[in-house]
Parts: structure tokens; C-alpha cells; sequence
């Protein structure tokens, strides 16, 4: 899986935080043994930056890289639903299938990586959102596909729609 920067673990608490709320998801680090302490945090960004350090970005395998992991994984579920899911996991096999042995992307395969990865994207917008897909992208991918993903950051950018009322 590739690694977060910092910036985008802040984003992801920050979504988990719209999501669920601050001090419930605070909470619900303290229920998964990856914070010690019950005293409520100012914003996400001191939460993320306190798990960031605490897990090394999601590196170490400790109770906030978990905890982490398991809450994104239920906020995700929740919106997708097992029909959903099931459906993801299929085009996921359809960009894992442009992969080369060593995680390296095929380069042969480019263009079907494109589509699938497209198509994912778009699977998973429809259900969570075009950020929430984005970073669960980022989260799952290997680093050669995070790359790629990074290298185009307008592609899950919230619809003018939405911008526009922002």
C-alpha cells in the first residue's frame, strides 16, 4: 500500500470527522486502544497529526494503524453496501491485473489501467463521494498506482455543482 504524506492523513481525519464528528471519533480511537488519553481535541488537524505521529503515517502496525484502518473500513462499508462492494472488488482485480509481479504497472497495460481505474473511481463516487474515493484510493493503492493517482489530482475533484454552492 503506499504511503500517506501528512497532509493527506489530515485530509482523511478531517473527512472521517464531517462524517461522524470530532469528539465520537476521537471516541472511537480511545475504543480501539489508539489514543490514552479521554481529553476531547481542538480540531482534526491536532487529532490527525497526534495519530500521525503515533502510527508514522500509517506504517507502524500499533493500535492507531488499526483502529484507523477500521473505522475508514466501516465509514466505507456503511456507504457501499455488499452489492457495492462486491462490484469494486472485481474492477479492483481488473487494475490488479495491470500490475506486474513486483507491483510495477505493466506497460503494456496502461491504457486498461486507465479505464479500470476510472471505472473504479466512478463506482465509488457514486456511493461515497468523489473525496471519500479519492483517498480510499490512495489508502489501497501500491505506490506505482499512488503515483499515478497524485499526478492527477482533478480527476476526483468534487462536480462544479457542488462547488458551486460551496
Amino acid at each position: 500500500m503506499a504511503q500517506l504524506t501528512q497532509v493527506e492523513f489530515q485530509q482523511a481525519i478531517g473527512m472521517l470527522a464531517n462524517e461522524m464528528g470530532l469528539q465520537r471519533l476521537r471516541d472511537r480511537f480511545v475504543r480501539f486502544n489508539a489514543l490514552v488519553t479521554r481529553r476531547k481535541v481542538a480540531s482534526a488537524q491536532a487529532l490527525a497529526d497526534q495519530l500521525y505521529q503515533l502510527s508514522a503515517g500509517l506504517r507502524r502496525q500499533v493500535p492507531a494503524t488499526y483502529a484507523f484502518h477500521a473505522i475508514w473500513g466501516e465509514l466505507l462499508s456503511g456507504k457501499l453496501g455488499e452489492e457495492r462492494e462486491k462490484d469494486l472488488e472485481k474492477t479492483a482485480a481488473s487494475v490488479n491485473a495491470c500490475l506486474a509481479s513486483d507491483e510495477s504497472i505493466l506497460p503494456d497495460k496502461a491504457a486498461d489501467l486507465d479505464a479500470a481505474l476510472g471505472e473504479y473511481e466512478r463506482a465509488l463516487s457514486a456511493a461515497a463521494g468523489p473525496e471519500l474515493a479519492r483517498m480510499d484510493m490512495l489508502l489501497k493503492a501500491v505506490p506505482a498506482i499512488a503515483e499515478k493517482l497524485r499526478a492527477a489530482p482533478g480527476k476526483a475533484e468534487v462536480p462544479e455543482t457542488e462547488e458551486a454552492q460551496q
